[in-house]
């Protein structure tokens, strides 16, 4: 399936040189900042799961359902009433069927954080649309990471860089995020594997311990159930994105109260 990434990164390639990198299209700077880090901690004193509930449309291996950005704005509010701590919006067209404007819809009919989820490359991305938290990948920006990483904070977001596999995870623990995502899928077969999560979520708490800091860890991809949840959890997930088991769900809010709900 490495040829899924290929294709993926090229058409985002094309995007990025569609921008008009001569016009800042938004400063994030000036946004009301939402605190992920705070609702996360709240969940969780209240013995709710963090939850990151996605409005999520399609992925390269599914079309889950068509959503406009009307739609996205109600499925957003569902899933904030039934509990989630943020919602994840994707925002790549081709291959997820995402868009800009659902996530400025998004954000406009919620009060929760909003994680903009696409695959950022290129600085002039960051000045597209406001969100309070933005996906960085490991294993795109590589070397790159630290500067991206540094660029999101400048501009207003909460930057979410996310690994696959204990080298990535290396290079996350040397930059300053304070969020890092473990994907339970493998980029290059697809496969995915909550053993991920269970293996990289010990090593970052170690590197905690030993190294005085504090992450915050979110596992991605692969959770459909309680028993899923639970799973993460008790390997040192903090909380968990969820997108695939809501969205095809015919009720978004009771599916996102039943997670949050996990550990009842």
């Amino acid at each position: 399936m490495q040829h899924v990434m290929e294709d993926i990164l090229k058409s985002t390639r094309q995007r990025v040189m569609a921008l008009d990198t001569a016009k800042k299209l938004v400063d994030n700077r000036t946004l009301q900042s939402r605190d992920i880090l705070y609702a996360i901690d709240i969940a969780k004193k209240k013995s709710r799961v963090p939850i990151i509930a996605e409005v999520k449309p399609a992925s390269p291996t599914a079309a889950f359902r068509d959503i406009s950005p009307q739609e996205a704005t109600y499925i957003a509010e569902d899933m904030e009433r039934g509990g989630a701590v943020a919602i994840s919006v994707l925002t790549e067209p081709k291959f997820f069927h995402g868009s800009i404007e659902s996530l400025k819809s998004v954000r406009k009919s919620v009060t929760i954080p909003i994680l903009r989820k696409d695959f950022i490359i290129d600085e002039s991305q960051m000045d597209e649309v406001k969100s309070d938290l933005i996906l960085l990948i490991a294993a795109l920006l590589e070397e790159q990471l630290e500067y991206f990483v540094t660029l999101a904070y400048s501009k207003g977001f909460e930057p979410l860089v996310e690994v696959h596999n204990e080298d990535e995870m290396k290079i996350a623990l040397k930059t300053t995020a304070r969020i890092i995502g473990i994907n339970n899928r493998n980029l290059k077969t697809l496969d995915v594997d909550l053993l991920t999560t269970e293996r990289l979520a010990p090593l970052i708490k170690e590197f905690d311990l030993v190294n005085g800091t504090e992450h915050i860890i979110i596992s991605e991809s692969g959770v459909h159930s309680r028993d899923d949840v639970k799973r993460v959890l008790s390997s040192g997930a903090d909380a968990i994105l969820i997108g695939t088991e809501i969205i095809k769900s015919n009720d978004v809010y009771s599916k996102t109260k039943e997670l949050v709900e996990s550990l009842k």
